[in-house]
């Protein structure tokens, strides 16, 4: 059953990640400029000859569906092409700053989910408590605040004014650290941004457990778990946890999306060399190549977190299965 499960979401999944891959194709297209342009006004030399001459080199100077076949044709075989302005494949740029990526988004998405979590359970337990109102009142201001400002002034307090973290960078420039020194130091310089990447995705989960958790206190099995003499915290773990984290797994899932573009925008702030910033210079230089391969790589990242949180709901609830 779990295999169908699973082979039913890939098939999903696969058609999916192609509607995106053409769309994401066509919207880049719809964009002013080229890599020919940029390089020409760096250069500048904008004269039409040289101009013909870079497009042809690019081969922009074929018409679009020819362009969109070649990438296709390239895509299917997982050959995401050439960067002309960093000279160098797409393929290689990529897995050079994957990996800063994926540590900041699984840092925050741990972080974020543990804490939210617990601090929701918190706050449904003590309803209309102080403890209740300080929580819900923090969730709130933290869901309401922008990323990149919330970014800025963690640096502005942690590192400008008390000199505690580092401002940016993936680890002590010049430093040649190694072993458990070099961990330690790659970990001072992710805090702030993976903090400043989980809080907005901490309050979500802290209101939807909150909510989730009062629903499941109400209802009847609770009553009769504590007509039988079960402990509150066996009650709180075996009953209505497992049913109050079905919501919380589903909208992880979906919040996959937003980490990605969350972690872009902090790793711009933070200059975490990861995608964010990578996407940011191919936007710059119109580096279509680069884009669109980052692109795929991030919709390839929320497909497989979707399909991992759909595993995770048939384990919390088999009769999702069906």
């Amino acid at each position: 059953m779990m295999w169908r499960f699973i082979a039913r979401r890939v098939g999903i999944a696969i058609p999916t990640l192609l509607g995106i891959i053409v769309l994401n194709f066509f919207l880049i297209q719809l964009a002013p400029g080229d890599p020919a342009s940029v390089l020409a006004g760096e250069q500048g030399a904008a004269t039409p000859e040289y101009m013909a001459a870079l497009r042809a080199k690019f081969a922009l100077d074929d018409p679009v569906y020819v362009q969109f076949l070649r990438y296709m044709g390239n895509t299917l075989t997982l050959d995401l092409g050439y960067s002309y302005r960093n000279d160098e494949t797409v393929a290689s740029l990529i897995l050079e700053r994957l990996g800063a990526t994926l540590l900041l988004m699984i840092t925050a998405f741990v972080v974020a989910l543990i804490l939210g979590t617990l601090l929701g359970l918190a706050s449904a337990i003590g309803r209309s408590t102080w403890r209740d109102g300080v929580i819900s009142t923090l969730a709130l201001i933290l869901y309401a605040t922008p990323g990149f400002w919330l970014g800025l002034m963690l640096i502005w307090v942690f590192s400008i004014n008390l000199g505690w973290l580092p401002t940016s960078g993936f680890e002590t420039i010049g430093a040649f650290k190694q072993g458990w020194d070099r961990v330690l130091d790659v970990a001072r310089h992710l805090i702030l941004p993976a903090t400043a990447l989980a809080l907005f995705q901490m309050a979500l989960y802290a209101r939807l457990m909150r909510t989730s958790a009062l629903e499941q206190l109400n209802q009847d099995f609770v009553t009769t778990a504590r007509a039988k003499g079960a402990t509150e915290g066996r009650i709180l773990v075996r009953h209505v946890m497992r049913n109050a984290l079905l919501p919380i797994v589903t909208m992880a899932g979906i919040q996959a999306g937003n980490l990605i573009g969350g972690s872009l925008i902090i790793e711009t702030v933070f200059g975490w060399p990861g995608l964010g910033t990578l996407a940011f210079n191919a936007l710059q230089s119109r580096d279509v190549n680069l884009l669109l391969g980052i692109f795929m790589v991030s919709a390839v990242l929320v497909i497989v977190t979707n399909l991992l949180a759909d595993l995770v709901l048939v384990r919390l609830d088999p009769r999702m299965e069906a």
